[in-house]
């Protein structure tokens, strides 16, 4: 079972006053029916479509006729067809059907809520968060409802956008916070716990790797660091300037030939706990300037001569 498809069942299994089913099956029908003579639903949730069913047949008081068909295309899986043959113009003026949807028509945050409720559960969908990145969409038709959609979903700050995607207008949300966000006013509180621990998870998993990759390379630098210092070593060690260093240099040379792969703090603390030379960091470094400066004389003068 998808994350989709759990939470959408459990949005279908919560409580709605009358006010938030109105709005959740003007949602709903807008953008998953079919209206005409009658009113065609094609579902393959059967938790949702219960809850349709039963929303339909307390609000406008009608028996809808449901139908159950096996589809074999690629897979096997139920297909739920409800359709409605009563009060059908009753109902296409209850949702303001043959009207452009405005934010007017949705008095409170309450309904506007309940609207995207229902329009998710018809068209809505959210990708897997434990095996890709965050996305929640809703499919549409026409570009206005797809406009409108991201206005309810910027209504209450939740960054949604429009892209085309071939015959079809997709208004979607990346940002996790945001999906989550939207899932806590759904009031799918066991969805919401899944998504929340997921992203814990993948977030705490992307800061240790970025820690580990940072130290990795931090580490590289200092090897490499190292061997350019022991090439340094090497070059005054073969043309015989090593005793022209005084004796503290030559302490901090038989250290680092001894410890080739530790840093400067870390090679301070071995001079400093091994020897009675009290010597930091920066102290490391200036030895090391002074080395190079050694070698860099030798060659310019070999150079001039």
């Amino acid at each position: 079972m998808t994350f989709t498809t759990r939470l959408k069942e459990e949005i279908s299994k919560l409580d709605n006053n009358e006010i938030e089913k109105r709005a959740i099956i003007e949602g709903f029908l807008r953008y998953n029916s079919n209206i005409k003579d009658k009113i065609t639903i094609t579902l393959e949730n059967a938790s949702v479509t219960r809850f349709i069913y039963k929303i339909i047949k307390e609000t406008f008081e009608v028996m809808p006729k449901i139908t159950v068909r096996i589809q074999k295309r690629f897979r096997i899986k139920q297909i739920y067809i409800l359709e409605v043959s009563e009060k059908v113009e009753f109902i296409k003026e209850a949702i303001n059907y043959e009207k452009n949807p405005l934010l007017a028509l949705l008095a409170c945050d309450e309904e506007k809520i309940a609207y995207l409720k229902g329009a998710f559960l018809g068209v809505g969908n959210v990708s897997n968060p434990k095996t890709s990145g965050y996305h929640l969409e809703f499919i549409l038709d026409k570009e206005k409802d797809a406009t409108y959609i991201e206005s309810l979903l910027n209504y209450f700050n939740l960054n949604a956008k429009v892209i085309e995607r071939g015959y079809k207008y997709i208004t979607y949300i990346k940002m996790s916070e945001c999906i989550s966000d939207l899932i806590k006013m759904f009031r799918a509180t066991n969805s919401l716990f899944e998504f929340e621990d997921i992203r814990i998870y993948r977030d705490h998993k992307n800061m240790v790797n970025r820690l580990n990759n940072c130290e990795l390379a931090n580490q590289e630098k200092i090897i490499k660091k190292g061997l350019d210092q022991l090439n340094d070593i090497e070059f005054l060690e073969s043309n015989n300037l090593i005793n022209l260093l005084d004796d503290k240099l030559k302490l901090v040379i038989t250290y680092r030939k001894k410890y080739p792969e530790v840093s400067y703090q870390e090679l301070a603390d071995i001079i400093t706990l091994e020897t009675d030379y009290k010597v930091g960091k920066s102290g490391i470094n200036h030895h090391f300037r002074k080395i190079k400066q050694i070698k860099e004389n030798y060659l310019n003068k070999e150079k001039e001569d």
